[in-house]
Formats: C-alpha cells, structure tokens, sequence
C-alpha cells in the first residue's frame, strides 16, 4: 500500500467470529470489494448481455442470452396427422412423438395440433369415436414460434399462455418440431 498510488482498504476491526479468528468479516468485505469493482468495470466497458454470454456461453446465464429454440429442438421428432387421420392414427402419432402433441398438417400447412388433454375429452364426450378424425379433435391456429427465436423468448410465451408445448417453425413458416417446456427447463434456462 505505500508503493501504491490508491489504495482499497478494506480492513476491518473485528470478524463476525465469537473468538475473532475464523474469517468471516473480512471476506465478506473482500467480496463486496471485488462486485463494486467488476461492477464498475462493466460500466466504464460498456459491458453487455452478450459479452457476458460470450465469455459464459456454456451456463446457465449463457444458455439463457444466447441459446435459440433451434438448439432445444429436435427437428427429427415431428409428430404429425393429417386432418382426416382416424383418432387411431392420432394416438400413435401422440405416442411417437413423446411431446403429448401432434401437429395437424394439411397441403404442408399447420392448420393445428391435438394434445393429449384434447384426446382426452373426445373420450369423456363420445362413447364411439371411430367416425371421428383429427380435425374433428384438433385445436385449430396453434401458438407457433420461429427456430431462431431465443429459448428464454419461448419460455416466456409457453408461461404466458399456459401451454406445454409450442409448434416450431423455420423461416419459410415449415413444421420443424415442438418444443416442450421441460426440454427448456431442463437446460437451466429460466
């Protein structure tokens, strides 16, 4: 300190410590020094959201500023019926795709999608269903989002509208997969 030009003093009178020995005041204060001071620098740097994802890219807090859906999504699990599919074809759909959704395609254009909640009121409201099809079932306009969108946007829209799943699409509006919300979560994104 007394070659130096500034000096950070942060000594203290007496640790927390009932026998004043085990540190515990004075690394608080060495804590507490070392946030002002990153702090600081982040503001005279000019120190943003996605230098601290480039440095950090692999957290949590990483995942969170830079992750895009398309990197949640598995674009080779795309449950998918067409709108006169039998509820027979609707459920093995349902189960393949392990999402508990299925997407109503028609002439390459989602026109829906059927959850398992929508297949389990058909069963409680029809005691026959064989002449029924999936656009009989399907819930028509579903919640869509774009590939390149990010996760935490996703995430936002999923809590938004409490939903489960959500239908996502690539720049030419294309089927590209369904992201659920426990594949975001399961990555530490919140």
């Amino acid at each position: 300190a007394k070659n130096s030009d500034i000096v950070l003093d942060v000594n203290i009178d007496k640790e927390a410590c009932p026998v004043n020995l085990a540190p515990t005041t004075s690394t608080t204060a060495q804590l507490v020094m070392g946030d002002a001071l990153a702090v600081a620098l982040m503001k005279l740097r000019a120190f943003t959201q996605n230098d601290f994802a480039k440095y950090h890219p692999g957290g949590a807090l990483g995942k969170r500023l830079l992750w895009t859906v398309e990197n949640i999504v598995d674009p080779e699990r795309k449950p998918s019926v067409h709108p006169d599919s039998s509820i027979t074809e609707v459920i093995n759909s349902l189960t393949s795709g392990r999402h508990g959704i299925t997407v109503v395609i028609d002439n390459d254009k989602i026109v829906g999608v059927i959850t398992d909640g929508d297949l389990r009121r058909m069963l409680l409201n029809n005691e026959t269903f064989a002449h029924l099809t999936a656009k009989d079932i399907a819930s028509m306009n579903p919640k869509t989002i774009q590939k390149t969108e990010k996760a935490r946007e996703a995430l936002a829209i999923l809590r938004h509208n409490s939903i489960g799943q959500l239908v996502v699409v690539d720049e030419e509006n294309h089927y590209y997969g369904i992201l659920d919300i426990h594949s975001i979560l399961n990555e530490g994104i919140e």
